[in-house]
């Protein structure tokens, strides 16, 4: 046999190996039944208006635990072995493209946050808009106990379980808790590439699968990756959005209890491309500035001035949103964000979702055609103690990743505030005075000018997308700001 065909041989035997790692769920649906629409803390217009179907699917099988006999070190060099096996049954949010000529190939996989004892989806939320712009099809995983079964949220907010919420749509599910969340995660990227069953995708031709995850499921990520994207091989991509220092745990009771240490890096061998997006609430009270790394080919960090970790986008405006959010001035959320959490200050309202939206187009292109996003300067920092972020004259944050609400501003943004642990996430927007205002933008002219000025070279740097320019650009022109 030829040398070049049995190489073609074994790496193709690899492959299948590779793949059999991963066993392939079985997939009901489309599910109906109960209230009638999926359980989701979701965006609330009508995807069939912007020509996009939602359907949910149950996913069922037996998932793996893994194990290691070494501390799980600060390098992110892991190596584990599967643990015990236990049944599962969940369940998968599907948004997609209708016709399928407006599907590019891509599917953003997300671990749904589970911190406020809801599922809820934070990187759909904040990033639909250039999904539904670029052709992305969305699947969101309950891939946690706490969103299936029920239990203690990481922030003790409320406790809606898919099973408690509706018992007659959710009532067969089983989550065997969150050791074997894991393999559950990538289960979910098997089925959606190769459907044993029903196809999620409805026969979308799927190219690649990023997977994605905000906040807690951002630990859960840093996790996956170190630990579990070395022998899966299922994901194409990952955005790693609002990380603290640390990963989540491999294993927890009543399996062993395997933590990361602190800080937890990106493995430098992932070997698939990794894009981290920080808000200032990340950086400093999350203490991911210990778990900062240098750029490779394989992994980029955008740090972005103006944002926290959960903003008035997020909780207002995100929801109806379909492409023409209003400019910051206009997102001042006061006090009592949903009347859920009273908080002393107004919501941050920066400019989180349109850099989020930068993310989720550089990312896709990186992983469809190799083209590296820009690397990002980051945020200045003074280590102290205690750390703090270097300002500029009008409070605002230095360095990072700069748009028109830093560069061209009309309030100062902060990463955290005062009061319950959600209001420390949610940052501060304090406007400008008028006077303030007055001797920034003497006339209407200066402030558009400004504004685009910043627009563009963001634009040029990668770090906004045209679309979102435009719409900053057109937010300015009919501003009152300076007339």
């Amino acid at each position: 046999m030829p040398f070049r065909v049995f190489v073609s041989l074994l790496c193709f035997a690899c492959a299948v190996r590779a793949a059999a790692a991963v066993p392939s769920p079985t997939i009901e649906g489309p599910v109906t039944g109960g209230r009638g629409k999926p359980f989701l803390a979701d965006t609330t217009f009508d995807l069939a208006s912007v020509g996009w179907t939602e359907a949910e699917y149950f996913l069922s099988g037996t998932a793996t635990a893994f194990t290691t006999s070494a501390p799980l070190g600060s390098d992110g060099l892991w190596i584990v072995t599967p643990g015990a096996t236990a049944a599962y049954k969940t369940r998968i949010v599907v948004h997609r493209p209708t016709n399928p000529k407006r599907f590019h190939g891509t599917v953003v996989v997300e671990w749904l946050n589970v911190s406020g004892g809801i599922d809820a989806p934070p990187d759909w939320l904040q990033g639909h808009d250039q999904m539904l712009r670029d052709g992305i099809a969305w699947v969101g995983v309950s891939a946690q106990i706490v969103g299936v079964e029920g239990g203690t949220p990481l922030v003790g907010a409320v406790n809606a379980p898919l099973k408690k919420v509706d018992p007659a749509r959710y009532g067969s599910l089983h989550h065997p808790g969150d050791s074997f969340s894991y393999d559950m995660f990538s289960q979910v990227a098997a089925a959606i590439r190769n459907p044993s069953g029903p196809d999620p995708l409805g026969g979308l031709r799927v190219k690649k699968i990023i997977a994605a995850g905000e906040s807690q499921s951002a630990f859960r990520m840093v996790t996956y990756i170190d630990a579990i994207q070395p022998v899966a091989h299922e994901f194409d991509g990952f955005l790693v959005h609002s990380r603290a220092g640390v990963g989540a745990p491999l294993s927890e009771a009543p399996q062993p209890d395997l933590q990361p240490a602190s800080p937890t890096f990106i493995r430098s061998d992932v070997g698939v491309p990794v894009l981290t997006f920080q808000t200032q609430t990340d950086v400093t009270f999350l203490e991911a500035f210990s778990a900062r790394q240098d750029d490779t080919s394989d992994f980029r960090l955008w740090e972005v001035a103006g944002t926290s970790h959960v903003d008035a986008y997020l909780l207002g405006a995100g929801l109806t949103d379909v492409g023409k959010s209003p400019d910051v001035a206009d997102l001042v959320l006061t006090h009592s964000p949903g009347g859920v959490f009273v908080c002393p200050q107004d919501v941050n309202s920066g400019p989180q979702h349109f850099g989020v939206d930068a993310a989720v187009h550089a990312l896709d292109r990186w992983v469809r055609r190799g083209k590296l996003p820009p690397t990002a300067p980051r945020l200045d920092v003074d280590p102290g103690p205690p750390l703090h972020y270097v300002l500029d004259a009008h409070g605002n944050a230095t360095g990072g990743v700069r748009t028109p609400a830093v560069d061209a501003p009309l309030a100062t943004f902060t990463g955290q505030q005062e009061g319950s642990l959600f209001c420390l996430l949610y940052g501060t927007t304090t406007p400008f005075d008028a006077a303030t205002l007055k001797a920034l933008y003497p006339t209407h002219r200066a402030y558009t000018s400004a504004v685009n000025r910043s627009a563009r070279h963001a634009v040029h740097a990668g770090f906004l997308t045209g679309p979102d320019a435009r719409l900053i650009e057109r937010e300015a022109a009919a501003s009152d700001v300076g007339r």
